[in-house]
């Protein structure tokens, strides 16, 4: 019985250390999610410093994603400013269209004007919390993406980590259930509500 406690313990102990440590690397992003994720839905989203250029074109664009991303890069290119690490699309309403690239940094839109041969680039470059809104949004590059859902694994494991540690004590099993049972109902119940 003494060694099945010790084993118990030292599962338990390791397993504290374990959420302990994970909790400690993964607080820096975290805070970064909750913070805009709050005040985004709020309506808080940050700025933009918006730069608006005219290129003068040899013909008319066509619409098409890869003759508008050179475009833009060739623009881009020629003002020494980095194009946007998210991706590029294109944005059709009726029969106009344009090109809207987003990025942590900045984002930029390409569209035609009423003259044919001009066109009109916007460079919108995001303000410091601006920046994180973006990256909240999945607007980064691979590596950010990366660093968000190892972030997002590693706070399912918190989350169940905390739990298994709370069932662990018998003083806390019924309250954990509980707890776990209203957090459904509460979810459910915002959902239906929303």
């Amino acid at each position: 019985m003494e060694i099945l406690n010790r084993s118990t313990l030292l599962n338990r102990s390791t397993l504290m250390k374990a959420h302990a440590l994970l909790a400690a690397f993964i607080l820096p992003v975290a805070l970064m999610f909750f913070v805009t994720g709050a005040f985004y839905t709020w309506g808080i989203k940050g700025g933009y410093d918006t730069a608006t250029h005219e290129l003068h074109l040899k013909k008319p664009i066509q619409g098409e994603l890869e003759e508008l991303v050179a475009l833009a890069k060739a623009e881009l290119k020629t003002l020494n400013i980095v194009a946007p690490s998210g991706e590029a699309k294109i944005k059709r309403m009726g029969a106009s269209f344009r090109l809207e690239w987003t990025g942590s940094n900045r984002d930029i839109i390409l569209e035609p004007t009423s003259q044919p041969l001009v066109a009109q680039l916007k460079i919108k470059n995001t303000s410091w919390y601006r920046q994180f809104v973006q990256l909240h949004k999945a607007k980064g590059g691979i590596p950010f993406k990366v660093y968000a859902a190892v972030f997002a694994s590693a706070l399912l494991l918190l989350l169940v980590t905390g739990f298994v540690m709370a069932w662990q004590m018998p003083k806390l099993r019924k309250l954990t259930l509980m707890s776990a049972s209203l957090g459904i109902a509460v979810f459910v119940a915002m959902v239906l509500s929303s």
